[in-house]
């Protein structure tokens, strides 16, 4: 069985947080996230994320993130060099991301957080599949 290609189009499908002590944290873009990334074969790639849910309590802010830039991957590891981000910090900065398959889905697991007000808090990301590039 040979493993999936990272090119192409990817949906959100589901995500996880836990915090540095191993609690459970609120899923990463809510109950009803949606997501598009795509990688091309020439290099670039782009991803943009989003809370869809209509109405949110009262303390929580709706998460959306979207960047773009040139990508590298060995298979194992995957750096975005950033040319254009959602977030002014993190512009021009690298995303690193360690990626591994679940059989044909795409499981995204970025360094712990530094700066989303819960340091260390662990994010796992699944994609899956949408279209061929």
């Amino acid at each position: 069985m040979t493993k999936p290609s990272l090119v192409g189009t990817w949906a959100l499908l589901r995500g996880t947080c836990t915090a540095a002590d191993g609690t459970p944290r609120p899923e990463p873009y809510g109950p009803k996230g949606m997501g598009r990334v795509s990688f091309s074969p020439d290099g670039y790639m782009v991803a943009v994320v989003c809370d869809c849910r209509t109405d949110l309590p009262d303390d929580v802010e709706r998460e959306y993130n979207s960047y773009c830039g040139t990508y590298t991957f060995d298979g194992k590891r995957l750096i975005t060099k950033v040319f254009a981000n959602s977030d002014p910090r993190r512009l021009s900065v690298d995303q690193i991301r360690d990626i591994h398959f679940e059989g044909e889905l795409l499981v995204m697991r970025p360094p712990p957080s530094a700066d989303r007000g819960h340091i260390g808090d662990q994010r796992v990301v699944w994609w899956e599949k949408i279209a061929e590039v």
